[in-house]
């Protein structure tokens, strides 16, 4: 496993900014989206493009911008959404389809067979027109795995380039994400990649195990932002993936501390003191005992050295 690299996509600028009160401006996604590429990141999820004129401004400024990262954009499975995405030159676009009955029925207010038919005209059209697709189904995990599966499979026939599954709302324990992701990597050629929310704080833990269990990209937040709990926080999933399991990303860790401290910044979102590893207590120390053995030996209470994420 060591020798492959796992593909980090951040979505710090579309799912981290859907946390409730967050608000950035063009030139703070920006600012942003430069850390990011800096960091390491692959593919840089920059916004919704149909949200509004300021969110299209904010993606053309991070497709000009001359990043080595892919530069993607949400869309649903609309046209419309495409059309709104290739307008701000991005390189792919995050095709989210609903794919439980809860969201078909509900939200959607369709039917199976509707939902199918607006996925695949939509990924049809965006390849068409010349964009990368990673088709993702959204509330896969409380989806019925037989329509999962076949959707996915047909998805791959019709030229997605990539294949995510959404634990949307957080559901997965560690034993049961690596099951559940291995399933998909086994079904199909493409990659396949784990899109994990924190709503019982395993979001860490279930996308290291989709790793193991054969994905080979993850999406995640700085600082875990996003709806609700938030989203896999970027800097746990790496440092976790290189020193339990020697798995190699992008990512330069030294640099994850600083990245954090600007997202916190521009997002006047402050990171909770004892976060792990960005947190101000992260390697902090008050109790007598501690502090006597960091003095004689740091490694006595400290898993790593703090310059390792700067």
């Amino acid at each position: 496993m060591a020798k492959q690299r796992v593909v980090v996509l951040d979505t710090t600028l579309r799912d981290g900014e859907q946390t409730p009160g967050l608000a950035l401006t063009p030139e703070e996604k920006l600012e942003i989206a430069q850390a990011l590429d800096s960091l390491g990141v692959d593919i840089i999820e920059a916004g919704s493009a149909i949200t509004s004129e300021g969110e299209r401004k904010a993606i053309k400024l991070i497709s000009k911008a001359g990043l080595k990262a892919e530069i993607c954009s949400f869309v649903r499975a609309t046209k419309e959404d495409v059309d709104a995405a290739r307008r701000c030159d991005v390189d792919s676009v995050h095709l989210v389809v609903p794919t439980s009955d809860l969201h078909i029925r509900y939200k959607l207010k369709k039917t199976r067979a509707q939902v199918v038919q607006m996925a695949f005209s939509t990924l049809e059209y965006a390849i068409e027109h010349g964009l990368k697709v990673e088709f993702s189904a959204e509330d896969a995990t409380r989806s019925d795995q037989k329509f999962l599966l076949d959707l996915m499979k047909q998805a791959e026939e019709r030229g997605a380039h990539r294949a995510c599954l959404c634990d949307t709302v957080g559901i997965l324990t560690p034993e049961r994400a690596r099951e559940f992701y291995s399933r998909f990597v086994r079904m199909l050629k493409i990659p396949v990649a784990a899109h994990c929310h924190n709503d019982f704080g395993m979001a860490t833990a279930n996308t290291v195990s989709a790793i193991l269990g054969g994905v080979r990209e993850f999406h995640a937040t700085v600082n875990g932002l996003g709806e609700r709990g938030g989203n896999a926080p970027l800097e746990e999933v790496v440092v976790s993936l290189k020193h339990f399991y020697g798995v190699r990303t992008r990512i330069k860790t030294r640099k994850l501390y600083s990245v954090s401290k600007l997202v916190e910044r521009l997002t006047g979102l402050p990171i909770p003191p004892v976060k792990p590893l960005v947190g101000d207590n992260a390697f902090a120390h008050e109790a007598g005992i501690h502090v006597d053995g960091v003095l004689k030996h740091p490694s006595t209470y400290e898993p790593i050295s703090p310059e390792e994420v700067g």
